[in-house]
């Protein structure tokens, strides 16, 4: 697939890449700029916000998004910005399946294709792409904007529920808003479009939707494009005008795990996981500098990595989680000492792990399972802890000040104190539900629910 860039500006983004890279680097420590925060482990290294909150207490503000997204909010200076897709008017009646208009992968006929192809698709609606900052201290809307309109070629799976699941990312000097299907688009932090890609159109197994987040590094921003209905591949892109710098095929079906970039020995690696294979790829040229086995089919989990271990997991139909240390990893490393320590029941169908300081936490499936493990050793602080008050997750865990932070699907979030023993701290039930995850900056908790966005602070 062939990608259609338009670029705007290019005096104002030359200009606006003149910022110091050390008050960058301060910056992206304090702020949440990216999916799982500053480390992309989960934790607000900086963070202290409140431990208990309710509809009346520790609400700085509270307003209603339109439309309805999975996409977490991210938070850099004095804005939170979130990307929501809602819909315009009457669904429109689709004749066949989106699939039918793709060939059959190489070698498979047109009757075995296993998105049911030729069955008729849902109504859906129009909708209206949209990016939103919005201010941390008031809650108004700071600006918005509609980076596209358009009719989606094939549903969602309902427990999804929306067209904008991938989060925005940022450096504080643009803002990247990835709608998949409906295009990537870079802003300045004023709402100015900067340029916008193309990349395609994706077509994921039983139309389960899309949600894939990008990851940033330097002036590299990557995506992975996986799915069923043509060919898979992870392309990166320049920052600064959204060229292409190398793009790589992969043979590789629908993933949502947003890819971790890592630096290791003077390389940046970009790790994605996968159903088949988990690939490492050098950030500068593309090539494979490890792989290994995949995780599980529908590879949700984003990795995390510390201490020179990365640890990649999936959930669904099986369990895998891989703890993978980078000195040793070179070539194929299934079934050599790269791999530190693996696991192979209770782990998780969507939500990410968090990674805290000497505590790897991981949800069994989605559910309200908990388990701690050492993440030198596997062996665990504790195992299959339930989660009360807490039955469903989706959203994944945060941490700070010593406390984790697990948000479930019907509004409550159990905070648990940080360490090898379980110990509540709080339980604090909203009147919303939540499937995206929570961004931490200084005092505050944002939650983004399926109506409304919350500012959590202490009053």
């Amino acid at each position: 697939m062939s990608g259609r860039l338009t670029t705007i500006g290019v005096t104002c983004l030359a200009l606006g890449w003149a910022m110091p890279m050390a008050a960058q680097s301060s910056d992206a420590e304090r702020f949440w700029g990216q999916w799982r925060g500053p480390d992309a482990t989960g934790v607000a290294r900086h963070g202290n916000p409140p431990t208990e909150w309710s509809e009346t207490k520790n609400i700085r503000w509270k307003v209603e998004i339109p439309g309805r997204g999975s996409a977490s909010p991210i938070v850099w200076g004095d804005k939170v910005f979130l990307l929501t897709a809602v819909p315009l008017g009457d669904p429109v009646p689709q004749a066949t399946a989106a699939d039918a208009l793709q060939p059959p992968p190489a070698g498979q006929s047109r009757g075995t294709r296993r998105r049911g192809r030729g069955r008729a698709r849902p109504a859906i609606a129009m909708h209206r792409f949209i990016v939103m900052a919005i201010d941390r201290q008031s809650g108004d809307v700071v600006w918005e904007r509609v980076a596209r309109e358009a009719v989606p070629h094939e549903g969602h799976q309902e427990p999804n529920g929306t067209y904008a699941s991938g989060s925005a990312v940022t450096d504080g000097e643009y803002l990247f808003a990835f709608f998949g299907s409906w295009g990537l688009y870079a802003y300045d932090m004023d709402g100015t479009l900067q340029w916008e890609i193309d990349l395609g159109t994706r077509f994921m197994r039983n139309a389960f939707g899309e949600g894939t987040t990008p990851a940033l590094h330097g002036d590299t921003l990557v995506v992975t494009w996986d799915h069923l209905g043509g060919q898979s591949f992870i392309v990166a892109l320049d920052t600064r005008t959204g060229a292409e710098r190398w793009r790589a095929n992969r043979d590789e079906i629908d993933t949502w795990a947003t890819p971790l970039i890592v630096e290791h020995e003077g390389r940046a690696q970009v790790i994605t996981p996968a159903m088949d294979r988990v690939y490492s790829y050098d950030l500068e040229t593309g090539e494979i500098v490890w792989q290994s086995r995949g995780t599980t089919m529908n590879a949700i989990p984003s990795p995390v990595h510390a201490d020179g271990i990365v640890y990649v997991m999936g959930g669904y139909r099986g369990n895998n989680l891989q703890a993978i240390r980078l000195a040793d990893a070179n070539g194929d490393i299934a079934a050599t000492d790269a791999i530190l320590w693996q696991l192979d029941r209770d782990t998780p169908y969507v939500p990410s792990p968090l990674l805290y300081d000497d505590a790897l936490y991981v949800i069994k499936s989605n559910d309200g399972i908990l388990s701690v493990f050492d993440p030198l050793t596997g062996q665990p602080h504790y195992q299959r802890q339930r989660l009360q008050g807490v039955p469903n997750v989706f959203a994944s865990p945060v941490g700070a000040a010593g406390r984790v932070y697990i948000t479930g699907r019907d509004g409550t979030t159990l905070v648990i104190r940080q360490g090898d023993e379980y110990e509540v701290l709080a339980s604090n039930t909203l009147d919303d539900g939540f499937d995206a995850s929570p961004a931490i900056v200084g005092d505050e908790i944002y939650l983004r629910g399926y109506r409304y966005l919350y500012a959590i602070a202490e009053e």
